[in-house]
């Protein structure tokens, strides 16, 4: 423990001033690039499994659930450690070790020699990529109340872009060769790093810190700190479901659109660059107009319904043309990451901010491990005729509808109790 101190001091060397908005613009990468790194090889996974192992779809497919478990789990154990080291260091040297390590990540699975390297990589990708937890701490601590969940906007953006457009430049870039996107997210992780060096500003005021503490990083612990503050429950409750049903379009949309529509990988990577516009419109900038407008409590109901609706319709889709249509309703479900993730921070003291971080991506990290065995389990029965006499591929987006309709009922229910201390109107 001693070293990696010394190590964070010295990565902690003062950076040059930088404005806000160079500091945001960095955090906005920095998340953008670790989801990108998820998305990426979500198109070429499973050649690439098939090419490494020798083996055929089915057995491929069977390893890529094994790799997110393996991913999610070390996410699930280090976010609440780089969380609260980043209470007792700053955030500024954990970001940049985070996209160190990330960046050495990818090049370790660009030139992986067999299939078992895979999981290697997967794991440090897993540890190294807790940075987000980190990151999300950085924009609590220079937000106010004024425009905390305008900044949370920018997560929220930066997760959806990166992942989906991951998953549009992955086909691309793998149909020119099967290693090119991990070496293109490789370069962009490490540039990102040297970038952030000298531009990133620390956040975090010498006052505002705390010691570290082994068991505020147990993630058991730190899942158990989020009983601390009861007047979140019911919202956490709610973060929790609508990230299961999320995984429904995260880890099925490339098997669904090839099974339901029999679209090529550049199909689906069309679609992925579509959803990423849509994504930088609504969560970039009409998050800033209607969060405002309307107040986050509104906003939250209004996306739960928003996702929930468009979910329900990419269920029932019967022509590929409306997968562009209703992925505009789930997309505007957007709106309601910020403002639930700015009334749940408005509720924590500055010095706990990485520690709960650390404890909402713990729990974003089960939701990885729960939600895509759950989803695509739905799917493969569900469009295995010897397993089920109802061919219905659309059965995690429908399972996933109802998951979001419950958090809206949750979330209301919350509201209703009036526990919630943040200014409701702000953003």
């Amino acid at each position: 423990m001693l070293a990696i101190g010394r190590l964070l001091k010295i990565m902690n060397q003062p950076a040059p001033t930088a404005k806000r908005p160079a500091a945001l613009g960095f955090i906005f990468i920095t998340i953008f690039i670790d989801v990108l790194g998820l998305g990426i090889i979500i198109p070429v996974l499973p050649k690439l499994l098939m090419m490494l192992g020798n083996i055929n779809n089915s057995t491929a497919t069977q390893y890529s659930g094994y790799l997110t478990f393996a991913y999610a789990s070390m996410q699930f154990l280090f976010s609440p450690i780089l969380g609260n080291l980043s209470d007792k260091y700053g955030r500024r040297p954990i970001l940049l070790g985070s996209l160190l390590g990330f960046g050495i990540d990818y090049v370790f699975m660009a030139f992986a020699p067999t299939i078992w390297w895979l999981f290697v990589g997967r794991i440090i990708a897993g540890i190294t990529g807790a940075s987000n937890t980190t990151a999300t701490a950085y924009i609590a601590d220079v937000s106010t109340g004024e425009n905390r969940a305008a900044n949370f906007g920018l997560v929220g953006a930066a997760t959806g872009l990166g992942f989906i457009l991951g998953i549009g430049l992955g086909g691309y870039l793998g149909a020119i060769h099967i290693k090119m996107p991990f070496i293109i997210a490789a370069a962009l992780a490490l540039l990102n790093a040297v970038y952030g060096y000298f531009v990133l500003p620390e956040s975090l005021k010498p006052e505002n810190r705390r010691p570290f503490e082994w068991k505020g990083a147990n993630p058991v612990v730190s899942l158990r700190r989020l009983g601390m503050f009861p007047a979140i429950t019911g919202l956490v409750s709610a973060f929790t479901l609508v990230y299961i049903a999320q995984k429904a379009i995260e880890s099925v949309l490339p098997f669904f659109l090839v099974e339901k529509f029999n679209w090529s990988l550049n199909s689906i990577s069309s679609l992925g660059i579509f959803i990423g516009a849509l994504l930088i419109t609504i969560q970039g900038f009409l998050i800033r107009i209607i969060i405002p407008k309307i107040g986050q409590e509104r906003s939250i109901v209004s996306g739960l319904l928003f996702y929930g609706v468009g979910l329900a319709l990419i269920a029932f889709a019967s022509k590929g043309w409306m997968m562009y249509l209703y992925m505009i309703p789930y997309c505007l479900g957007g709106i309601s990451g910020p403002a639930l993730q700015g009334i749940i921070t408005s509720q924590v003291p500055a010095n706990e901010q990485g520690g709960l971080q650390g404890a909402l991506t713990s729990l974003v990290s089960v939701t990885t491990i729960i939600g895509p065995l759950l989803m695509t389990s739905l799917f493969s029965h569900f469009t295995n005729r010897n397993l089920s006499a109802i061919y219905f591929p659309g059965a995690p987006y429908l399972a996933g509808a109802v998951l979001m309709f419950i958090s809206t009922i949750i979330a209301v229910r919350n509201f209703k109790k009036g526990s919630l201390l943040a200014d409701k109107k702000s953003a």
